[in-house]
Parts: structure tokens; C-alpha cells; sequence
């Protein structure tokens, strides 16, 4: 009886230690990508504990040039609890609006506008102009269905090319702003990276509009896309993807801004994300602060030495962002194991 006693007190103070955090146990860790299957131009939003992904869900443009079928649907979807083990959703937006193709959609991104209100921006084939435009649902939740009730893109600069790629950003006073890339490679014009102030419920754009950066480095090839803006301990950064992005070229950099509206200025003339490790080609970034507060970099990349079934596809990677005297720092992408969030 006495041994069987000393052993329930063991068994009670080690599992008392495993509750307290007592022991040595190792932190969790993560290797990339974190996502292996076709998901390009992630967008990871977080809503209490639980981080939702949007992602292209067509696979028109690929690596090799090889046009491939569409995949039915709109906007892919992920779930996570701890951003590294992503469960596969269903599609957020089953039908576009109107005056937009149906499966010719890409960049969705999503802000929550209310407790119960979410609105989802993607990027659509207008059927009456022929040219790329940004759009726009209303949900409920941010699994969706989206709905998009308009007969017209909330923007689309004609005399550019079209406008892609949008981003909502929410500053610290609560305003909602758009950011999007006007289309200017489809047709020899420049690209810039534009920015508007959304209406309280997300679904118009009022005010005035300013171009932010262009294409004027040496690395950007001619492009610049994919805006993200972000404001860290007071100042406002603005990230972007530019260069081809079928190829291993394409980069991420950044550009430190006054403000929402600017000015904005690159503080170098290199990427802060180039291929390196397994990831070939990052790009379209997205940032997302997890529960502890530590900024995560999430973008996609295809694999350097893929597959044969892996060549056009493009997968989710993530690496931790710091911040090291008012400049961003990341060190990758990494291949290596890395601490989890």
C-alpha cells in the first residue's frame, strides 16, 4: 500500500510540473513551407484565436509559360489555429460580381469591418473593358460566402492598364484605406502602388488618391505590385513584391512612409526578400501578428528544385519579421527548423 501511495504522489507531481511548465521540454518548432500544396498570393487574416488564409485559386499563369486549366472556383481558403498546420476551406467567394468573369479571379484580400461584417477585394476579368479590375464582397464571417452585389469594380484605372492586387489596411485611428498596382505591364506603362481612403463599411472609395512608389530601381524590372502596408511602433512601412514573378527574380522590398499618404521612400536599392534556401522566387507578402505580438512575414515561392508535379506550383512559406532600429529584418527564407509561433 505504501509504495503504491509514493507512486500516486510521483505521478501527481510530475503531471503537476508538465501543467506548470515544470521540465525541459523543447519549443515547438516549424519547417517550410508551412503550406506544400498550390496556394499563391496568400493573405492570412487573424480573427481572435484563429488565422484564416485567402489564396488564388486559378493556376492561369504558370512558371514555364504553359497555360494550364483553371481549377473551379474563386478564392481558396485555409484555417489555422497556430499558423503552421493549415486546414483546407471552402471557396470564400462561389460567385463573382457581374461585370467580372467567373474562375479568372486572384490577390483576394479580407478586412473585418465589424464584429460581423467582412469584405473581401479580389482582383476580376471585367467583361465590359477587358481589362483587370478590383472588386468587392460583403460577408458575415470570414469563412464567407461572399457575395459581391455591384455592377462594377470598386476601382479601375483605364488610362493604366487596369488596377490589381489590393490591400485594406487599417490604421490606429480605426480609418479604412485601399491600397491596390495599377496593371502598367500589360501595356508599357509604368506601375505604381496607389492608396485611397474606404468608406466606414469598406465597400467605397472616398477622398483623394495618391501614388505612393513606382517602378525606379534597377531590381524591380519594370514592376512593383502586391502593396502591404503596415505600421510598426508608430511608423508606416510599405512592402511590396516586384520583377517577374515566374521567375526566381522576383523579390520582396520595402519603402518607409510619412505617412498613409506619404511621401514614401526606399531605403535601399536591394530586396529584403530574394530566393535563397528552397524558395524560389518570394513574393506577395503578407504580415500578420500572432498572440504573443511577433510579426510573421507569410508569402508564397515556388520550390527550387521541385518535383515534376511540383514545377508550377507555387507554396506558402513563413519566416519571422523583427524590427531592428525602425527597420524591418527578416532573415530568409529559411529552410532550416525555426521556432513555431
Amino acid at each position: 500500500m505504501r509504495r503504491a501511495v509514493v507512486a500516486l504522489l510521483l505521478v501527481a507531481i510530475l503531471v503537476g510540473l508538465a501543467a506548470c511548465g515544470g521540465g525541459d521540454a523543447e519549443p515547438q518548432t516549424f519547417r517550410n513551407p508551412v503550406y506544400r500544396k498550390n496556394f499563391r498570393d496568400p493573405f492570412v487574416l487573424r480573427v481572435g484565436d484563429t488565422y484564416y488564409a485567402y489564396g488564388t485559386k486559378d493556376a492561369q499563369s504558370t512558371r514555364s509559360g504553359i497555360t494550364r486549366a483553371v481549377v473551379p472556383g474563386n478564392v481558396q481558403t485555409l484555417t489555422s489555429s497556430d499558423l503552421v498546420t493549415w486546414k483546407t476551406g471552402k471557396d470564400a467567394l462561389p460567385d463573382v460580381g457581374k461585370w467580372a468573369y467567373d474562375a479568372k479571379t486572384w490577390a483576394p484580400e479580407v478586412a473585418q469591418v465589424d464584429q460581423d461584417r467582412f469584405v473581401l477585394y479580389y482582383t476580376g476579368l471585367s467583361k465590359s473593358l477587358g481589362l483587370q479590375c478590383v472588386g468587392r464582397a460583403v460577408a458575415e464571417s470570414p469563412e464567407g460566402p461572399f457575395v459581391d452585389r455591384w455592377a462594377a469594380p470598386i476601382v479601375c484605372q483605364q488610362d493604366g492598364g487596369g488596377s490589381i492586387d489590393p490591400n485594406a489596411f487599417r490604421d490606429d485611428d480605426g480609418k479604412l484605406y485601399l491600397l491596390w498596382k495599377n496593371d502598367g505591364n500589360c501595356c508599357a506603362k509604368d506601375t505604381e502602388i496607389w492608396v485611397q481612403r474606404l468608406s466606414a463599411d469598406g465597400t467605397r472609395l472616398v477622398g483623394r488618391r495618391v501614388s505612393l512608389i513606382k517602378n525606379d530601381q534597377g531590381w524591380e524590372a519594370g514592376v512593383v505590385e502586391a502593396p502591404t502596408m503596415w505600421r510598426q511602433d508608430g511608423r508606416v512601412y510599405l512592402f511590396y513584391s516586384a520583377a517577374d514573378f515566374a521567375s526566381d527574380l522576383y523579390a520582396i522590398g520595402y519603402a518607409r512612409c510619412r505617412g498613409v499618404f506619404g511621401p514614401c521612400r526606399k531605403p535601399r536599392k536591394t530586396p529584403l526578400v530574394t530566393s535563397r534556401c528552397e524558395a524560389s522566387g518570394p513574393g506577395h507578402q503578407t504580415i500578420v501578428r500572432d498572440g504573443d505580438e511577433r510579426t510573421w512575414l507569410v508569402y508564397h515561392a515556388y520550390y527550387a528544385h521541385p518535383k515534376p508535379r511540383q514545377i508550377d506550383e507555387t507554396v506558402v512559406w513563413m519566416d519571422r519579421l523583427d524590427w531592428v532600429k525602425r527597420k524591418p529584418v527578416l532573415h530568409g527564407p529559411t529552410c532550416r527548423r525555426q521556432r513555431a509561433p
